[in-house]
């Protein structure tokens, strides 16, 4: 048989999956690491310790007695993706904390280039916005702020990278320095055209070239591995992508015009824009999607802050006793009665990107209910999603075939339904557990030819009962021009 051991190394655990070759989740396991917070704004992990802590988790993976001495076993590994390390390649110590991509202490170096000038050309090489959420700032500060790291930089004796490439490196003794395209693509470092390190944007941020890691496609064999002895013969490691990616290819959006939204606190929305890359919309970025069998696909990515966290709002303040309330409220009334509710309990995010704005529920009468007020907050969290990929495919100039949707709310059957009416597009809710980690699953299966196509990878996919849209679309639209109005007064409201 062959196995994998898939790696999610997150922002708060690592967990370690079991994947046998039909790529069937068989067990997992789950250690968690500290935060640290030196200053405010300031986040950062111990990256020794999530070192430890993916050998344990493997360790403890394998000895759950479903391996066998005969059969074959490999990594992969998905990852938090903008989270850098930097350390001396010597002593194999980082010189630091790793900078966590929550952490701010980069804004100050990233506002200097933007007053100078310099979000454009950025912009254009790398998709990404000038922001601290990216590595660059974050190593540049490392560089400039702890001591001789400059010195040593310069000497040749500082490497840095993503945490696939540090946990490659520890995993190989020194061997392996090297990312993929998709983390490649988060560090603002990477030109997405190219696909290697840009020398403008190496300079921008004063990082020099020899510390980078060199980029490889995700489905590519980077090295290998005994884990510390726990192997008797090296294993590969082999398949490599950033989180969010791994969860596009774990929910099989390889053809143009698919995408993924993961339905959380907040939501992530990517959708596979194809082989040419194309500027994206204002607010949100390009990144490679992911690269394998020789094929690269680019994809646009937007974030909402406020939609599982909607729900939650209306059973912190009494509204409903349990999200699971929510849709028996919501379908007890024929639409919402003109309410509408603008979650910007956070300020606004993509595609508005206000961070002033506040909450709004607006169009109440004395007919108002509180069904009314339920159904406009789960009708808002599909109007965000609607307002994303609405820029992102018309940007594009393609049409979403499928929305591939994970996370809690997608269990509410009107959210869903409301949603594909929104889009006038098919909903996918597949039972899939661990996206990213099966992403990265897949890419190792195709590293390693086990499996040699896409249409291979289709055949495995478990059936669901796709959502259709039902409503008319001349009415969704002029549902969602109330709901664009309800945005305009939750902005005006704040000026």
């Amino acid at each position: 048989m062959n196995y994998i051991i898939a790696i999610d190394q997150s922002t708060s655990a690592t967990k370690a999956m079991l994947f046998d070759e039909q790529l069937r989740l068989l067990d997992r396991v789950n250690v968690a690491h500290q935060q640290f917070y030196p200053k405010a704004g300031w986040v950062e992990h111990d990256a020794l310790e999530i070192y430890r802590n993916t050998v344990k988790t493997i360790e403890l993976i394998a000895g759950k007695g479903i391996i066998g001495a005969s059969d074959n076993v490999s990594l992969a590994i998905t990852n938090q993706r903008e989270t850098v390390v930097v350390w001396n390649k010597t002593t194999g110590k980082p010189i630091s904390g790793a900078v966590v991509w929550q952490c701010t202490r980069g804004a100050e170096i990233c506002k200097n280039l933007y007053q100078k000038g310099y979000a454009n050309i950025i912009r254009e090489k790398s998709g990404l916005l000038i922001d601290p959420y990216f590595s660059a700032s974050g190593v540049q500060w490392l560089l400039e702020n702890i001591p001789d790291a400059r010195t040593l930089a310069n000497k040749g004796e500082l490497l840095m990278g993503t945490i696939d490439t540090w946990l490659m490196w520890k995993l190989t003794e020194g061997k392996v320095h090297a990312t993929d395209y998709t983390n490649a693509s988060r560090t603002l470092l990477f030109n997405i055209s190219t696909l290697d390190w840009d020398d403008e944007l190496l300079e921008l941020f004063t990082i020099p070239r020899h510390m980078m890691p060199r980029p490889f496609p995700c489905d590519s064999v980077f090295g290998v591995t005994t884990v510390e002895g726990l192997f008797a013969k090296p294993i590969e490691i082999a398949g490599a992508l950033g989180d969010s990616h791994g969860a596009l290819a774990g929910q099989m959006c390889f053809e143009k015009g698919l995408g993924k939204s993961t339905y959380g606190t907040g939501s992530s929305v990517m959708i596979n824009i194809g082989a040419q890359r194309h500027d994206p919309p204002q607010g949100l970025v390009t990144s490679v999607g992911f690269a394998a069998l020789g094929k690269v696909f680019y994809a646009f990515e937007g974030n909402i802050h406020c939609t599982g966290a909607t729900i939650k709002w209306l059973v912190d303040n009494h509204i409903i006793d349990s999200p699971q309330v929510a849709e028996t409220l919501a379908t007890s009334i024929p639409d919402n009665g003109g309410v509408y509710f603008v979650p910007a309990f956070a300020g606004l995010g993509a595609p508005w990107w206000d961070p002033d704005a506040k909450a709004l529920i607006c169009g109440m009468t004395l007919g108002s209910k509180k069904e009314h007020i339920v159904r406009a907050a789960l009708e808002a969290i599909a109007y965000q999603v609607k307002d994303l990929v609405y820029l992102m495919t018309s940007q594009a100039g393609i049409r979403l075939k499928e929305l591939r949707v994970d996370g809690g709310p997608t269990k509410n059957n009107f959210l869903m339904q409301f949603q594909s009416d929104i889009l006038g597009a098919v909903i996918a809710r597949y039972p899939i557990e661990e996206a990213s980690a099966l992403g990265a699953a897949i890419m190792n299966c195709l590293a390693r030819g086990l499996m040699k196509s896409f249409e291979e990878l289709y055949a495995l996919q478990v059936p669901c009962s796709p959502i259709e849209p039902q409503r008319d679309s001349i009415t969704h639209e002029q549902w969602y021009d109330g709901w664009k109005e309800a945005v305009k007064r939750t902005k005006s409201v704040t000026k």
